[in-house]
């Protein structure tokens, strides 16, 4: 089984204090920091921008873990990079062009990922695996923190292990939305290496999040 890496978000997080918080989990543990953007187009909400980013990143040396929820991504990419990205994933629906996006983001010198919601199957990947550095299976319908779970998404978390194993590859595979220890244990025996958390992982005070963390690695 390989290595449960933990992804807290920070769209949970207090940003009255972003720093410290993103300073408090990468002490508790976290392996990536994952940073959701939103454009208040191709999802409902409007988070968080490059500049944010480039402030965020002296206070942890954690991969950064930037989701781009956004429409024409190959406009925004390189700002991003430039910001501190250590991963950029896109929308497999936001792209009309995916493969020449992933070498976009690749010839950045970033790592490359895809995400696809619930209704997006994963054989829309099957022709760009050798550009992946990470699939990112949303779990929930994205734009909103707090949702539940969409069981559904584990039967393509299993496809998607088996895409990636039949590609001898070392890519990723990211599970986002409704995450917490009873959902963590499920998304990583259908084959999911990578957890992002909100709520899972901001809850209590900075002293419980290394505890947190934990329950959601183990289970």
């Amino acid at each position: 089984m390989p290595t449960i890496k933990i992804a807290p978000s920070i769209l949970s997080a207090d940003f009255a204090r972003l720093g410290e918080e993103v300073r408090a989990i990468t002490t508790a543990g976290a392996d990536y920091i994952h940073v959701d953007v939103m454009d208040g187009h191709f999802v409902p909400n409007l988070t968080i921008g490059p500049v944010v980013i480039q402030s965020l990143r002296p206070h942890s040396k954690a991969i950064f873990d930037v989701h781009l929820m956004i429409e024409n991504p190959e406009r925004s990419v390189e700002a991003y990079a430039k910001a501190g990205a250590d991963i950029i994933t896109v929308h497999a629906e936001a792209c009309v062009h995916l493969d020449r996006m992933l070498a976009q983001i690749k010839g950045l010198g970033v790592k490359a990922g895809v995400s696809l919601v619930p209704s997006t199957p994963p054989d829309v990947l099957e022709y760009v695996m050798d550009k992946l550095d990470l699939i990112l299976v949303m779990s929930v319908n994205p734009g909103f923190g707090g949702q539940s779970f969409i069981s559904s998404q584990l039967e393509k978390i299993s496809i998607l292990r088996g895409m990636i194993e039949a590609n001898e590859s070392a890519i990723d595979l990211e599970v986002d939305g409704g995450i917490n220890p009873q959902t963590a244990k499920l998304a990583i025996e259908a084959g999911a290496n990578v957890l992002v958390a909100g709520s899972a992982v901001f809850t209590g005070n900075d002293g419980d999040y290394a505890a947190n963390i934990a329950r959601l690695r183990h289970g």
